[in-house]
């Protein structure tokens, strides 16, 4: 028996501002809606994903407790320059190092925290209307996994410029496959029109 593949349209909408630079990039602040979300840098006349993150909160208080994580260290921070050619490259590497190498990030503070902020700055939001995010949680996790699989196996720079690592709970073997149909106004390179999640 085959089984009914249901079809999801999202409509991404964006850029939007990394909240509190707004003045910096003259960018609309992000709406207080939970749901998918993508971080991505200017490029090539469309925008680069960074990466895809999801909330069941209004998207802004968990980029408040983001950026208190990256002013502290805890995160990755890139030369927003460079990415913006497609280049991944690190001012300072967060997560376990950063744990490691407390005294090297008070060393270098001010060069890392200048470079956060130019990061933070430069990122570019948007922001997925999408399903019902306290009916369909499973879903929306399904969805922030696909896009950051698609991404790993996209070409040279879309795979270079998003982190590796990250905790995904892609469709399990037993849940019904589904169609992410997405529609955007801005080009955002390696986010394929069809997504199976």
């Amino acid at each position: 028996m085959s089984r009914k593949v249901r079809t999801i349209e999202v409509r991404w909408d964006g850029p939007y501002s990394w909240p509190a630079f707004e003045s910096e990039n003259n960018l609309r602040p992000i709406p207080k809606v939970p749901g998918v979300y993508l971080q991505t840098f200017e490029f090539q006349g469309g925008y680069l994903i960074y990466a895809a993150g999801l909330t069941r909160r209004p998207v802004p208080i968990p980029f408040r407790e983001h950026t208190r994580k990256y002013m502290n260290g805890e995160y990755n921070v890139l030369n927003t320059a460079s990415a913006q050619q497609g280049v991944r490259r690190e001012i300072w590497h967060g997560w376990g190092y950063a744990r490691k190498h407390r005294e090297e990030f008070e060393e270098r503070k001010s060069i890392i925290l200048d470079a956060v902020r130019k990061q933070l700055a430069g990122f570019r939001i948007f922001i997925a209307e999408t399903v019902d995010v306290r009916r369909e949680a499973r879903v929306l996790e399904r969805f922030e996994a696909a896009i950051m699989g698609n991404l790993y196996q996209q070409p040279s720079p879309l795979c270079d410029i998003p982190d590796k690592g990250m905790y995904l709970a892609p469709r399990r073997k037993s849940e019904n496959p589904i169609i992410v149909r997405n529609n955007c106004e801005a080009l955002l390179h390696g986010l394929p029109a069809f997504l199976k999640i």
